[in-house]
């Protein structure tokens, strides 16, 4: 059976659980909405000012994700240390919860599929906090390489998954190349460095292996009452590999082989489920 097609088994939240999943949804609710409310307040002083700089609002996001997160109860560690260069970070997809983990360990902007933007709930806080949209229209091709490239030359620190889908948590798929040929272009592969970053997901203690990862046709509602009413919780691990200039590569294909090989020789190998 392709691992795809393999899910946990499925239990809803019991005893309890309903109260952890009202009381950590409330919490973790009202602060995310909350921190929403004033990056937006923020963002009216800080567009008319910088443009396209954002020099407060990030460190506004990454303090509500911190919290977020020890709301929720899991547990965060790294190693290695966030690029400091100009450039992009290329990570694993394992969860929804990429989002908070990365955002909680340096200030950076996602590159997302276009269709998130229309999430409800998640698309205004995605769009708010920056958030790249990309759509998978061949015919899109030139337009979004300028929005890539437009966001790079203004300083943003860029993250995004190669993989193009988020997985069960426990393998790193293939890295497509597609967006790494926006570093290449107009001079930029000069002065842009590129940080590959490995995140591991360790599962509360007897519990499924795959327990954050989010894939295949999972909905979001239903994984994110899992987490919230879950009785304990277990860790994200995240590895800031050492940055490399984009110059020292030939071409996207090589670079993105390279950001593969990095990620992946960090993660564990699959594990039976």
């Amino acid at each position: 059976m392709n691992w795809r097609d393999a899910r946990p088994a499925a239990a809803g939240p019991a005893g309890l659980g309903w109260l952890r999943l009202v009381l950590r949804g409330v919490l973790v609710g009202g602060l995310t909405y909350g921190g929403l409310g004033l990056l937006l307040l923020l963002r009216c002083v800080e567009r008319p000012l910088f443009g396209l700089n954002r020099p407060w609002t990030p460190h506004l996001t990454r303090a509500v994700c911190r919290l977020s997160l020890a709301l929720m109860g899991l547990g965060l560690t790294t190693r290695g240390t966030p690029m400091a260069q100009r450039g992009a970070m290329v990570a694993n997809h394992a969860s929804w919860l990429d989002i908070f983990v990365l955002n909680a360990c340096a200030p950076m902007y996602f590159v997302a599929k276009s269709e998130v933007s229309g999430w409800a709930g998640i698309g205004w806080l995605a769009r708010a906090t920056g958030t790249v949209f990309i759509a998978r229209k061949g015919t899109e091709a030139k337009r979004q390489q300028k929005l890539f490239e437009d966001r790079l030359r203004a300083g943003h620190r860029l993250t995004f998954f190669p993989e193009g889908t988020s997985t069960d948590g426990l393998r790193v798929l293939p890295f497509k190349s597609t967006l790494f040929a926006a570093f290449f272009t107009h001079g930029l592969a000069d002065v842009l460095h590129v940080q590959p970053v490995t995140v591991i997901y360790h599962a509360p203690a007897g519990a499924d292996p795959r327990f954050y990862g989010w894939w295949a046709d999972m909905t979001f509602a239903g994984h994110l009452a899992a987490v919230l009413a879950a009785r304990r919780q277990g860790r994200a691990e995240v590895i800031f590999h050492a940055p490399v200039p984009v110059s020292a590569f030939a071409g996207r294909k090589e670079l993105a082989a390279y950001c593969e090989a990095q990620v992946a020789g960090a993660h564990p190998a699959p594990t039976s489920a």
